[in-house]
């Protein structure tokens, strides 16, 4: 076990080296540039269009409504990476990767609309065993490439491995349990483990009305509590400040239990972990946006900056200042959730901490949910809109669930390498997708701002841009 542990140390320290930071930052530096900044920019108009319009069911063809798809989506992003990766970040990268996650998500707003977009574009209606509309990477390579036989390798590939990712979600729900509240990790675990498969097995309905319900309601309630640490050390704000952004650029030193980052330790870990926890680049996106009522792609893609906003921009920046303003990160050497529960016990006592320990249980649940609902699309491709189809997925839904209940016990930082790796490989894939068919997702994007929309803007009623790719039998 050890060497299989050194082995993803290197694997991941080479996949999340200079060259993938670089490849990630050009691709969406490069995106927001040929839209203008618009989804950077748009800040009002984003707003009305996405969490303004959390109650409308929306318009044109689809399953669900525009917001329980962001919210399933959301399920990914707003997670244990808002608070476990986050953490693991601070300790590898030191307090300067914050810096490196907002960049990459500030140009990644970009890059997750492209996700999206291609999602609707490319998704397909499955009748006969779900009625659902679906997409994932596996539909796009054959529906926009022709590329049968090598997106049924993806599929398997995927709905094999992608459950092994959920091991962090275990872990940090059961190292912040038994550090708040000293319950054994069984007992979580199975908890867990039975809560999840009860959920998902309703199918994406009762997923999305979940998540609707969960996700908003506890992502407020953490964000109350880390602004509630800010302002009772609001005089200690500036030199925190003054701190990440000093290492950011320049090497973190040692101190306490924390050993000391470098600029590139900063970068990467922030990148990566950033990636993680608001899902810009991996495909997450065009999977669960997929099955979205909207009347244009690129309308559902300004969910795209709602995620990262509220993802990155306001969860971790939180988790991160609450970690550096108590001086957790060196004074410890816990790491992943229990490191933030500790920063949260030292700003409220024991009470922060059992509220920690909830809001992580609360998270990584949703974001067990989220996850399996994107692997089984992945199941759905394998076996078709067929009888198949139907019969498979209650036999996935256990095999989903195993990793997630035995692999919690082992080593955080392991866990993290291999999910590294996985998303590095989803990366890829992705970031390929979306350079290969740039022309169609800009032609939707022009469609959108220059005719679209002026039309909608006008009274008249242009007929709804939708699409379903499934081939005619």
């Amino acid at each position: 076990m050890e060497n299989v542990t050194q082995f993803f140390y290197a694997l991941d320290d080479f996949m999340w080296g200079s060259w993938m930071t670089i490849l990630i930052l050009a691709t969406g530096i490069l995106l927001s540039l040929r839209f203008r900044f618009r989804y950077q920019r748009s800040i009002v108009f984003n707003f009305k269009n996405t969490f303004a319009k959390m109650l409308s069911e929306g318009e044109g063809e689809g399953t669900i409504s525009g917001f329980k798809a962001a919210c399933t989506a959301l399920a990914n992003t707003v997670g244990t990476g808002n608070i476990s990766g986050v953490a693991t970040a601070i300790v590898s990268g030191g307090p300067g990767a914050l810096i490196w996650m907002w960049i990459s998500a500030f140009f990644g707003m970009s890059t997750k609309a492209c996700e999206i977009i291609i999602g609707q574009r490319y998704r397909e209606h499955y009748k006969e065993s779900m009625n659902e509309y679906i997409c994932d990477r596996s539909f796009v390579l054959k529906n926009a490439f022709g590329w049968k036989k090598g997106a049924v390798v993806l599929a398997v590939f995927c709905f094999v491995f992608g459950p092994w990712t959920c091991s962090v979600q275990t872990e940090a729900v059961t190292s912040s349990i038994a550090e708040a509240f000293h319950i054994p990790s069984y007992i979580s675990v199975l908890l867990i483990g039975i809560t999840c498969l009860v959920t998902i097995w309703g199918g994406l309905k009762r997923i999305s009305n979940v998540m609707s319900k969960a996700v908003p309601v506890m992502a407020v309630l953490y964000i109350i509590m880390g602004l509630g640490v800010l302002i009772m050390n609001y005089r200690e704000i500036p030199g925190v400040v003054a701190l990440i952004i000093k290492s950011a650029f320049s090497p973190t030193a040692a101190m306490g239990g924390f050993a000391g980052a470098t600029v590139r330790d900063a970068i990467q870990y922030g990148v990566a972990r950033g990636i993680y926890s608001n899902d810009a680049g991996t495909g997450y996106g065009m999977i669960a946006h997929a099955s979205a009522c909207t009347d244009h792609p690129v309308r559902q893609s300004l969910w795209g900056w709602g995620e990262i906003c509220l993802d990155t921009f306001i969860i971790c920046t939180v988790t991160a200042f609450t970690i550096i303003i108590t001086g957790a990160y060196y004074t410890s050497d816990a790491t992943s959730g229990a490191l933030t529960t500790i920063a949260f016990t030292k700003a409220y006592g024991s009470i922060g901490g059992k509220m920690t320990a909830v809001a992580i249980a609360v998270f990584a649940w949703t974001t067990i949910i989220g996850m399996y609902y994107t692997c089984e699309k992945s199941v759905n491709y394998a076996f078709g809109d067929t009888e198949a189809n139907r019969k498979i997925r209650p036999v996935y839904m256990i095999y989903y669930m195993v990793p997630c209940v035995i692999l919690y016990n082992l080593e955080a930082e392991a866990l993290w390498a291999f999910t590294d790796v996985l998303s590095a490989i989803y990366v890829l894939i992705t970031i390929f997708i979306i350079v290969a068919r740039h022309k169609e997702i800009f032609r939707l994007f022009d469609d959108f701002w220059g005719r679209y929309l002026p039309a909608k803007t006008r009274g008249e009623n242009p007929p709804f841009v939708t699409f379903d790719c499934k081939e005619k039998t």
